[in-house]
């Protein structure tokens, strides 16, 4: 008898339109010439630094419409927009007539508009790709050494302009589906772009260069079809066996009106501005093996929070970071294991959510993560307030404001924690590295400086309600400054006080209480408090030495909206007497120094929000009132206005 035929596979209807994300590694060439005359080459291809985080990676977003047709035969249009992390190049140059100076370029921005070609085989779509390129850069020339029979630039002077280049692009690509909606590929693509014109009038030089960049990428897309179309409720995340997808991006703008500032320091808080910041996070997941799973999170950033930054130190935005940028700009955030071993008891359910796998866990476990990631995604967490993405955005609610936890400038460092779940007790311990200098970018290779972090979480039932009490302290190590020391220093030498200049090998220490209380299935208390050693300068949060916060959640069922949350909390801040004597004598901390404080009082701030849905995303109105903004009575009271967009799946 004829056997049966085997099944035949029909590809799926590529056609329609589609959105997604990519992350790749880039690397190019600049060939440029000058006046002199002088020529040289620069090279675009930048290794990862781990402890710095930088790179010539790019993360970015794309968005095309495809048409399949009775062949087979894919036809498609494309555009995409990449932003690198570090895609630049440096030349030390020479000549009689001008000097010695550095030529740079970096590259911001870029992006292409492509056509696509590509033939679908037993679900893999196999297509080439050419089109419009294009690319925004920065052209930077510095002096370093004169030439003064020829009247070039004093040595130190900088001169930078931006240009916007066109080019062209191609490459060649792999797609395939690998959950409803969703496909998965992997592209080459080769940009190349005109050349460039720049004059530097203060170095009387006119720079020409070209520019090359290749890339190698990996991308997720989601592919709408007609029903999706019409009735968009969101996008459900990708999963498989092994693997998990999520993203979010939020937008964030602040502002504060005109208030009471009769001076302003390197660091105050300036009256009648507005600041935005963005940021979109792909978190991506891998099982390794029982119980073990990998994650990395890059991140797109841009923005400044109010006044970059400063001037409050209970900020306002912990959307915002210590070092803003007005171009958006590629960031691996978190990368980090996770070993999950059961130790018995109850069997819970946990749903599949950001940088987690969906799954069972026993009540008794031990969870050990390795790798990088923010102290606070496993210390001083608390429902009502930890997230500035979903609830409360001010500092000294997120977490509390002594708990000087160690981190880069984003908040991020490498380390191991380890927590021990045992009935209602858990027990966490963690060791870290921070940045070399407090409040940098740069963190300790060493792990010559460091931190210690020690909590106990008891949970329990009080009138029938959840809640839980947590004790954190951390002691950190490494080459900070004492207050009083800079104020001596800065009485003998003149000028104002510099902490910098009295840094040696010293600990730091700090403990804080956490406490989470639900009083009703729809309303919540929490409340935090915490003190640290006001004699040693702040290592890498903010310039708080002692708190006490506390405050309300409340959902909206009992006016008809479950998914409406309404916050409100009140926060109070202080500094040691010799932290202050430091600010007065015109010291600069972490965030804070208005030059003088000859009238301290503890910073007192209220935060109230109201987040909603709408649609697939989440709209949150945010008020906050400042009394005596950086403990300066003299300034404010300030109000910082704030409006929240999110999406997430």
């Amino acid at each position: 008898m004829p056997g049966k035929a085997p099944p035949v596979t029909i590809p799926p209807d590529w056609s329609g339109l589609y959105l997604g994300t990519h992350f790749g590694y880039a690397g190019g060439t600049s060939d440029w010439s000058t006046t002199g005359p002088v020529s040289g080459s620069l090279s675009f291809f930048n290794t990862y630094d781990v402890f710095k985080g930088t790179g010539s990676y790019l993360v970015g977003l794309q968005g095309g419409y495809n048409v399949m047709l009775p062949s087979r035969l894919m036809l498609g249009v494309e555009a995409d927009i990449s932003f690198p992390n570090t895609l630049s190049g440096t030349s030390v140059f020479a000549a009689p007539s001008i000097g010695q100076a550095s030529y740079a370029e970096a590259v911001k921005m870029l992006g292409t508009l492509r056509g696509r070609l590509g033939y679908v085989h037993n679900n893999w779509l196999f297509y080439g790709t050419a089109g419009l390129a294009w690319s925004h850069d920065q052209f930077v020339r510095t002096q370093l050494v004169g030439t003064p029979a020829s009247g070039t630039a004093a040595p130190g002077t900088t001169e930078s302009f931006f240009r916007t280049r066109l080019g062209w692009a191609a490459g060649l690509g792999i797609e395939v589906p690998v959950a409803p909606h969703w496909t998965a590929r992997a592209e080459y693509l080769f940009t190349g772009f005109g050349n460039a014109d720049v004059l530097f009038p203060a170095g009387a030089q006119r720079f020409n260069s070209d520019l090359a960049i290749q890339s190698v990428r990996a991308a997720l897309n989601y592919q709408f079809d007609d029903k999706t179309l019409s009735d968009f409720k969101g996008i459900t995340a990708p999963s498989a066996d092994i693997w998990a997808f999520h993203a979010q991006s939020t937008y964030l703008h602040q502002f504060t009106p005109r208030f009471r500032s009769p001076y302003l320091g390197p660091h105050s808080l300036v009256p009648n501005q507005g600041r935005e910041t963005w940021d979109v996070t792909l978190y991506a997941g891998l099982k390794l093996w029982s119980g073990a799973e990998f994650w990395v999170n890059p991140e797109i950033e841009q923005g400044f929070g109010l006044s970059s930054t400063l001037g409050v130190a209970g900020f306002p935005s912990g959307e915002a970071y210590k070092l803003g940028s007005t171009f958006p700009y590629a960031r691996v955030q978190r990368m980090f294991v996770r070993q999950t071993i059961d130790l018995g008891g109850k069997s819970e359910k946990v749903d599949d959510d950001i940088n987690r796998f969906a799954g069972q866990q026993t009540a008794n476990r031990l969870v050990i993560t390795v790798g990088k990631f923010n102290i606070a995604d496993v210390f001083d967490a608390n429902k009502y307030a930890h997230d500035p993405r979903t609830d409360f955005m001010n500092w000294a609610l997120i977490d509390a404001g002594s708990f000087d936890y160690a981190g880069d400038a984003w908040g991020y460092n490498y380390g191991a924690a380890v927590e021990w779940y045992q009935g209602n007790w858990t027990v966490r311990g963690g060791f870290f590295d921070t940045s070399i200098v407090p409040g940098s970018t740069d963190l300790d290779p060493t792990f010559r400086q460091h931190q210690w972090i020690a909590e106990i979480e008891h949970r329990h039932e009080l009138w029938g309600q959840p809640g839980k009490v947590a004790l954190t302290g951390f002691l950190t190590r490494g080459d900070f400054g004492r207050f009083s020391d800079a104020v001596q220093l800065a009485q003998i030498v003149g000028g104002p006080a510099d902490i910098a200049a009295v840094r040696r090998f010293t600990a730091r220490p700090g403990i804080s209480l956490n406490v989470e209380q639900q009083l009703a299935p729809d309303l919540g208390l929490f409340l935090r408090a915490g003190i640290a050693n006001g004699n040693i300068e702040a290592t890498a949060f903010t310039d708080i030495d002692h708190t006490l916060a506390g405050g309300l959640s409340l959902k909206g069922n009992r006016w008809g909206r479950p998914d409406d949350t309404l916050g409100i909390a009140g926060i109070i801040n202080g500094i040691s007497d010799a932290h202050r004597a430091y600010f007065n004598a015109g010291g600069l901390g972490l965030l804070l120094g208005d030059g003088k404080l000859p009238n301290y009082s503890p910073e007192q701030i209220i935060e109230m929000y109201y987040s909603f849905p709408v649609s697939f995303w989440r709209m949150t109105f945010d008020y906050q009132f400042i009394a005596n903004p950086g403990y300066n009575r003299d300034r404010g009271p300030a109000s910082v206005f704030g409006m929240r967009m999110r999406a997430q799946f």
